[in-house]
């Protein structure tokens, strides 16, 4: 791993890719800043004509000692064309550039043996004579079972004079008289040569993930099954990676991070960018995929991943990225921070099998849920809240509640300078005035009724000052409070259902 900046992070490495209903394959993963490369491999030219890749015609001559110096695996019995499973030592020179392992021969002397069965294809080339051209073209998604080891010793792996029976899940020799011991050097006047041609195996881009808005995820889509060191990467328009089965839990968590990281800071670059159209108080404080839970427990499917953005005084919930300024009026719904509660969910709270949850909870009681792919997303957004509900706090300054106490009409004020005062509503006569520093504690029915805990400067004593606020609306104030203690670095110790907003 190379960590260019504190802001980049570049990785590559080998994993494994199952695309669609194909067999899983071999790729490699290259990370960027901005993009996700993954890479196959395949034979190309790379002089002599231009950049491409495809069938080549390779002519090679049989020799007294070594034979063809090849062994093949696979045929039509696995609906794959037979496949050069290895290329001896000591003519490996003289093929560089000519033939490659992962090589399927097409043709033999222009008999066409892409749908021939193994043993077809060995008899086609112990009868081919001396001198046998090959069209081969490289099979970049060879199943798994070509990758056997070479076994010198098995039955099944005749050499060229041998009468025995060849199998496809073997490498059949096609070397007579080839052992690898052999040191006999070879002419390199008996093999062909192609002046202007060179062929290489490289890896070529298969697919291009661009970064900036693209979300991942470890889970089955919809479900809390979370797969086995795998996952997918998503781009903004909707090309999807397949399913990327990395060696290890460690390996599949380090990609993780690093793409998490690298998709972060596109998304506050973007967002730079993008709050220099916006007013002071317009700005965006955070944008990112979570996957919400879907309430009709019925459905087939569980979650539904929703794009959170938190603009200004109001949280937004996307089905796509806005793009547009159009787009910010488009939201699925909106709601004000100061009129809604978030919880990060313990393990004890969690609904299912996903990690890294949490809540939000609206005025009218509407209850959300969300899960994040990782605790660095969901540290992310736990701090974005408190920013988004502290700015916003800052800019009212002031709030009056209309609320009863013992059946009277009061009115509360929270002042974001001067504290608690609360108020006969009839005579505005100032009943009680606390400072931020006085509140001790806070506890709610998450309904309508509050009750604070004061110190009082003189006695030192814990004074339940306030009991049965009934507050009508919703009691905004719960939300406030934190946002305005943590400004004063007063630790309030919430208890009963108003601890959800603890640490906020």
């Amino acid at each position: 791993m190379d960590f260019r900046t504190a802001c980049e992070e570049t990785k590559t490495g080998i994993c494994l890719l199952q695309d669609g209903n194909q067999e899983p394959f071999k790729v490699r993963l290259h990370l960027a800043k901005d993009i996700l490369m993954i890479q196959e491999q395949d034979v190309i030219c790379v002089s002599g004509e231009p950049f491409y890749s495809g069938e080549r015609t390779v002519t090679i001559r049989r020799q007294t000692v070594g034979g063809f110096g090849l062994s093949i695996k696979g045929g039509a019995e696995h609906n794959i064309p037979v496949v050069i499973s290895k290329i001896s030592k000591e003519q490996r020179a003289e093929l560089s550039g000519l033939l490659f392992i992962g090589d399927a021969i097409l043709q033999i002397n222009g008999i066409n043996v892409r749908k021939c069965r193994h043993e077809e294809v060995v008899q086609v080339l112990r009868n081919a004579g001396e001198e046998v051209t090959l069209t081969v073209s490289f099979l970049k998604r060879a199943p798994a079972f070509l990758k056997l080891p070479l076994n010198e010793d098995c039955t099944c792996a005749p050499s060229d004079q041998s009468s025995g029976t060849s199998s496809p899940l073997c490498d059949s020799g096609l070397h007579l008289n080839y052992h690898p011991n052999n040191t006999d050097t070879l002419s390199c006047s008996s093999w062909p040569t192609s002046p202007g041609l060179r062929w290489e195996k490289r890896w070529c881009d298969l697919r291009l993930i661009p970064l900036l808005h693209s979300r991942f995820s470890q889970y089955l889509p919809g479900s809390d099954l979370c797969r086995q060191n795998a996952f997918q990467v998503i781009a903004v328009d909707g090309v999807c990676s397949g399913i990327i089965q990395c060696l290890s839990a460690e390996d599949c968590i380090d990609w993780l991070q690093a793409i998490a990281s690298n998709i972060s800071n596109l998304t506050k670059h973007n967002i730079k960018k993008i709050n220099r159209n916006f007013p002071v108080n317009q700005q965006i404080v955070y944008m990112g995929w979570t996957e919400e839970r879907e309430q009709d427990s019925l459905q087939d499917r569980m979650y539904t991943p929703k794009f959170l953005a938190l603009r200004g005084s109001s949280l937004y919930k996307f089905m796509a990225p806005p793009v547009t300024t159009w787009d910010w009026t488009r939201a699925e719904k909106t709601f004000s921070v100061y009129e809604i509660m978030c919880k990060i969910l313990k393990d004890s709270d969690l609904l299912d099998r996903r990690k890294h949850c949490f809540g939000v909870q609206s005025e009218s009681g509407e209850d959300l849920y969300f899960s994040v792919e990782l605790e660095s997303d969901l540290t992310l957004w736990e701090k974005a809240f408190q920013t988004a509900t502290f700015l916003e706090v800052e800019r009212i300054q002031c709030k009056t509640y209309a609320c009863v106490l013992e059946s009277h009409l009061m009115g509360l004020t929270i002042d974001f300078s001067m504290g608690f005062v609360c108020f006969d509503a009839a005579t505005k006569a100032v009943l009680w005035r606390y400072k931020f520093s006085q509140l001790k504690g806070s506890s709610d029915d998450g309904k309508s009724k509050i009750k604070f805990l004061f110190q009082n400067t003189d006695t030192k004593q814990i004074e339940a000052k306030v009991r049965g606020f009934i507050f009508q609306p919703f009691p905004f104030h719960i939300f406030w409070l934190p946002a305005m203690t943590e400004q004063k670095k007063i630790k309030s110790p919430l208890k009963g259902k108003g601890e959800r907003m603890k640490g906020l």
